[in-house]
């Protein structure tokens, strides 16, 4: 079997063709990440801003509850302990329900954000 020059050719113009196709696989691979890394830390950012903004409702309603509880309880140190026995039973419930409520949701996004090829935004 003899090689021609067009059959050295085809190849030669395959190998380029390869070598172009594997370095727009890699700056597709890196937009991608780019766009997937850059949805992940605007919702953490989100996330976190949305936690202390609650936080700090959580604070004041308290305390307003607190003072609100005051003149039923007899005094202001047993609406504070009250107000803290029902944030202490939210925490505990979030820590029985951590699974469902955080650990599986979390799962979720992240298993959508890297895993599936069309975004949806």
């Amino acid at each position: 079997m003899f090689i021609d020059d067009n059959s050295i050719q085809s190849i030669r113009q395959l190998v380029r063709e390869l070598k172009a196709y594997v370095e727009m696989q890699k700056e597709y691979t890196r937009l991608e990440l780019t766009e997937k890394l850059t949805i992940l830390f605007s919702t953490m950012i989100f996330a976190t801003v949305l936690i202390l903004l609650g936080m700090v409702v959580l604070f004041y309603l308290s305390f307003s509850f607190a003072y609100l509880l005051e003149p039923y309880v007899g005094g202001l140190p047993a609406s504070y302990a009250i107000v803290a026995g029902i944030i202490f039973l939210f925490v505990i419930l979030v820590v029985v329900f951590r699974k469902k409520l955080i650990v599986n949701p979390l799962a979720n996004f992240l298993a959508n954000l890297f895993l599936n090829n069309n975004s949806k935004q």
